[in-house]
């Protein structure tokens, strides 16, 4: 039982022994609102069934990750939180709050992939996984209707919660790591742009941020926006959800162009919109934070693996005999350096030159018969979820679960490390501009060392 701002919880202590608190509502929203605070309530709140996770379509990378848990809740009262504890008491632990990806059209923080009980238990800090609106819900800007960016008003309204009621839980709201990855580590670099977000958490970790993307003009928000208008042919305001979603799905492959080529999200931060500033000073704005938020930014050997792997005209470019394989695999090389890679480093350049505090990886590790190599989400299970969670993932082919302990105790115990110091472990040394890859823990994988050969690569 816990006593919050808006009233009384109940959660439920799990097998693990870690008491879990589900469904934790931390803003109110109506349809194309900026976000508002909850309602007090009487009694006790039940907290021991998840919230609704924000209206999406399918899991557009299932056939990498595995498909979510059956049996969500969809809904547009989606802004709530799963927070995990060792115990509700009046110790001040680390907080780790996780921001999920999905190209800010689909994923929850209360997905089972995301659990974080195993953080949790291995750290003594204290879990929050957060759910928030997506799509056009989230980001749809329309003159009259929405003004864009709700996505990342629900990211702030949740961090501030955090920072009033964490204590309640054992946490310290003093001692904020926020991590996030894919869209969610996106969404971090757009959080460290804004001035609202100063002083809400004190570390960040961004893993395969796909910082090329920037964030949209408002111009491209706009013609974005007539795509999915025409598609809806109705009041936004009033639609059903799901002629939201098929409006959505419409705009989504119009904004794409022929082929699909343009494939950077439709429905994502726009620049010169509340919170955010102009393109131009985005980075610049998120920079202004070095040296008040300890970074670690990276990414994995071959992203887009997941993106373009068993696509068929992919497969057909792959069987062209002599050349085809080797020019497909260089392509995918060339896209990940591009979209992932090198904009990560040129970030993590511009924070050390500032005096920040940064770090930088790339995750190696593959499973042996998968066929997707390191490619995008591959971490995530040595970090998040359990062996359930995980168990149909074609990314993970030919390899125990067992077989992933060693790494996956590596790599929580360098994010909880950082957590807690502001260093991962001993192991890693400072990012630093000037070397041509930076100071770098840069192979996470089996039997590898780092590109400069100042650490051991774990595995």
């Amino acid at each position: 039982m816990v006593t919050i701002s808006s009233g009384e919880l109940r959660g439920a202590v799990a097998e693990s022994g870690l008491t879990v608190f589900r469904g934790v509502p931390y803003a109110r929203a109506a349809r194309f609102a900026p976000p508002g605070p909850v309602e007090p309530w009487t009694g006790v709140r039940d907290a021991t069934e998840h919230g609704e996770i924000s209206p999406q379509p399918p899991f557009r990378i299932g056939s990498v990750t595995g498909m979510p848990e059956e049996g969500l809740r969809h809904g547009e009262d989606c802004l709530n939180l799963t927070i995990v504890t060792p115990a509700a008491d009046g110790r001040k632990r680390p907080v780790l709050v996780w921001l999920p990806g999905g190209a800010y059209v689909t994923g929850a923080g209360s997905l089972a992939f995301y659990d974080g009980q195993r953080l949790a238990a291995e750290g003594d800090v204290v879990f929050v996984g957060v759910n928030y609106r997506l799509g056009a819900l989230g980001y749809l800007k329309l003159d009259g209707v929405s003004p864009g960016n709700l996505g990342l008003l629900d990211q702030l309204a949740a961090l501030r919660w955090v920072r009033d009621n964490i204590e309640r839980f054992g946490g310290d709201p003093g001692q904020v790591t926020l991590f996030g990855q894919s869209a969610g580590a996106h969404s971090i670099a757009c959080l460290m742009a804004m001035p609202a977000a100063d002083g809400l958490f004190r570390r960040a970790i961004l893993q395969s941020a796909p910082m090329a993307m920037k964030i949209a003009k408002p111009a491209r928000a706009r013609r974005v926006a007539r795509y999915f208008t025409r598609a809806l042919r109705t009041d936004p305001r009033t639609a059903g959800i799901g002629e939201i979603l098929a409006a959505q799905q419409q705009a989504i492959v119009r904004a794409a162009g022929p082929g699909g080529l343009y494939s950077v999200p439709p429905f994502c931060p726009v620049a010169e919109t509340d919170p955010l500033p102009g393109v131009a000073g985005w980075l610049p704005a998120a920079v202004r934070r070095a040296r008040d938020v300890d970074v670690i930014i990276g990414t994995t050997r071959a992203e887009m693996n997941t993106f373009l792997n068993g696509k068929p005209g992919v497969t057909q470019l792959e069987a062209i005999p002599f050349l085809g394989g080797a020019g497909t695999a260089a392509a995918k090389t060339a896209i990940t350096r591009w979209m992932f890679d090198a904009p990560s480093r040129r970030f993590a350049d511009a924070l050390a030159a500032a005096g920040g505090r940064v770090f930088t990886y790339r995750f190696d590790w593959a499973a042996p018969a998968s066929g997707f190599g390191a490619c995008h989400c591959i971490e995530l299970p040595f970090l998040l979820g359990d062996r359930e969670a995980w168990a149909g993932a074609p990314m993970l082919a030919g390899v125990e679960w067992d077989g992933m302990a060693e790494l996956g105790r590596a790599l929580r115990g360098a994010w909880l490390s950082f957590a807690k110091t502001g260093e991962p472990f001993l192991g890693w040394q400072r990012h630093s501009p000037r070397a041509p890859f930076g100071y770098t823990w840069a192979e996470i994988g089996p039997d590898r060392e780092s590109r400069l050969g100042r650490t051991a690569g774990v595995g």
